[in-house]
């Protein structure tokens, strides 16, 4: 005689679990803050940089390294443009003791 499986039986329609709230965004410890620029401080800084803006690194605007500036929420709520704006980012340098990037807001593949 072969052993056979044991039968399982239909499992009755699960209630669907109750949808959960967003977490709140909480930087992590090692990520540097980053500063969402107004577009007057941006126009200065690129100039005062003296490159156009093309050649500057890139960020996304859906980065969550952006979420680290809490006027970048309320500028998003407003409606505001972010496309093409400077983020400035400052480290801790062993060397300069702090040392500041910039990134050009540019818009996701997705669309956002």
């Amino acid at each position: 005689m072969t052993p056979t499986t044991p039968r399982r039986t239909r499992k009755s329609a699960t209630p669907a679990k109750p949808a959960t709230p967003p977490r709140p965004f909480v930087a992590h410890h090692l990520a540097p803050p980053h500063e969402v620029l107004s577009e007057e401080e941006s126009r200065t800084t690129i100039e005062k940089l003296g490159t156009p803006p093309e050649r500057l690194p890139k960020i996304l605007v859906t980065d969550p390294g952006l979420k680290t500036d809490p006027k970048y929420e309320a500028i998003r709520t407003s409606g505001e443009n972010l496309l093409g704006r400077l983020v400035r980012i400052r480290r801790p340098s062993a060397t300069a003791g702090e040392a500041i990037a910039y990134r050009l807001i540019v818009q996701s593949v997705g669309g956002d």
